[in-house]
């Protein structure tokens, strides 16, 4: 009976570890000890209306990072981002901002517009979990938006349509659902929604923009667009777009793509059918029953058992695995300087937040692996764990010393279980295995034993960091 008892507890463990890896970065196991004393269902109900939460002191990031507090410089304000993605009281908040900035991709390199990019991202963190109906006109009356793909050049008689088409096909309902028409009217309805003009602080920064709507500029003839004939505005355009069910099953494709199991990337949706049919077609259930209400959409997701049992089947973006090492090793109690660089450190990965290569967005999964990209995560997670005063590696250290870990296999299964419940393979446990033999016996009789048994266990970390398992949330 016992036993069973502590198979149940160890299995919910590794389950809240999944949980706490897809709606963050992850969490260390006095936090996830924390969060399994209350059931599963009862935790996704918090993470999904945090009100009792949080957020990290921004106080403490003012005063020891202030170039971070700057929306100028949407680099140091991205490493800010990374900061709360690994010390947050609210992960999905951050992280749901996360997946619309990849779904919704505009770029600093366009706008050079600090605060307009970091207003953006702000709005995603407010309405991240709200119907996509409010998030698509948010995104619409968005400045950085509204500039990177060039809307306020749109008026009656002149119509840009490259807002139109993109909505259409890379932020709601994607290739092959709506036809060039669709487009044309689309483009025609936004007419006239542009922005009022920033004051320029040149070379000191620059004022934030507000959306303005001007009337005269608006094409008020009629308009056919999926099947729907009126005098459209760009809110009837979103209101009709969300109605469809093909938005449902592009959305909810690109929740499980991000939150569940790699997919095959965006382009090639309209000709390969989703990997699991099901888990699709449940989420587009709730999504046309709910009115596109992504809580409720997220509600069905972190619930369902096809989420449940994706453990490690998806390949951590850059900002997830910078984000989620910081974690491992242990964030400071004071943000540190070295958090100033985290943004350096996901761009040569691949990915620099706020700024991605194209409208597009990144391409996702194995795409973000390649021999360079692998070596500098590779090597970002050893320098994480080969620090022993870290708090994050002292934690499993003290661990490791009370627990009476001895035996090689002992050790590595339980270093394995404070990386994050970590699983691997047979080649690589046997890799472990083999280190752990050669580190011998681990002691902590004295001050000299135990730092010569942390670095010991230092190494171990290091090659389960460098593991290919370790690439997989």
């Amino acid at each position: 009976m016992t036993t069973q008892v502590s198979v149940d507890a160890d299995e919910k463990l590794a389950l809240i570890a999944h949980l706490m890896r897809r709606v963050g970065v992850g969490a260390r196991q006095d936090r996830l000890e924390s969060l399994a004393t209350e059931s599963y269902e009862d935790l996704v109900e918090r993470l999904l209306t945090p009100s009792d939460y949080s957020d990290p002191d921004v106080d403490l990031l003012d005063r020891y990072l202030p170039q971070s507090s700057s929306p100028d410089s949407y680099q140091t304000w991205a490493c800010r981002w990374m900061y709360n993605l690994a010390e947050s009281d609210r992960p999905l908040r951050e992280k749901m901002a996360l997946f619309w900035h990849h779904v919704f991709a505009t770029a600093w390199y366009k706008a050079e517009n600090g605060p307009a990019i970091v207003k953006q991202i702000e709005t995603f963190k407010q309405n991240g979990l709200g119907k996509l109906r409010d998030i698509l006109l948010d995104l619409s009356k968005d400045p950085n938006m509204i500039y990177w793909l060039d809307n306020s050049e749109s008026r009656d008689g002149a119509v840009n349509e490259n807002y139109g088409r993109e909505l259409l096909e890379l932020f709601s309902m994607g290739i092959g659902t709506y036809t060039e028409n669709d487009v044309k009217m689309a483009a025609r309805a936004f007419t006239g929604w542009t922005f009022e003009q920033p004051i320029p602080l040149y070379p000191y920064g620059g004022f934030e923009s507000g959306f303005i709507y001007r009337a005269e500029q608006h094409d008020e003839s009629e308009k056919e667009f999926l099947g729907h004939k009126g005098n459209f505005n760009g809110e009837d355009i979103i209101d009709i777009i969300v109605r469809q069910e093909d938005c449902a099953r592009f959305i909810t494709r690109h929740l499980y793509n991000f939150f569940v199991a790699d997919e095959p990337q965006v382009p090639a949706w309209s000709i390969t059918p989703p990997q699991d049919q099901e888990a699709i077609d449940e989420l587009v259930e709730t999504f046309m029953e709910s009115e596109g209400d992504m809580t409720q959409v997220m509600r069905t997701l972190l619930n369902a058992n096809w989420f449940k049992n994706a453990r490690f089947r998806k390949i951590k973006s850059p900002s997830e695995f910078v984000a989620g090492a910081i974690v491992l090793s242990g964030t400071p109690e004071v943000p540190e300087p070295a958090i100033a660089g985290l943004n350096t450190a996901t761009t040569v990965m691949g990915q620099s937040l706020m700024n991605p290569p194209t409208v597009e967005g990144w391409h996702t999964g194995k795409e973000w692996l390649d021999s360079g990209t692998l070596t500098e995560r590779v090597n970002f997670a050893v320098n994480q764990v080969s620090d022993i005063d870290q708090p994050g590696i002292q934690s499993i250290i003290s661990r490791i010393e009370m627990s009476d870990v001895r035996t090689p296999g002992a050790l590595v299964n339980s270093c394995l279980e404070l990386t994050g419940n970590l699983s691997v393979s047979s080649d690589t446990h046997e890799a472990l295995l083999e280190l752990a033999t050669q580190i011998g016996t681990l002691t902590f009789d004295d001050d000299d034993a135990r730092k010569e048994s942390s670095e010991k266990i230092s190494r171990l970390l290091q090659l389960i960091v460098s593991a290919p398992e370790y690439q997989f949330a």
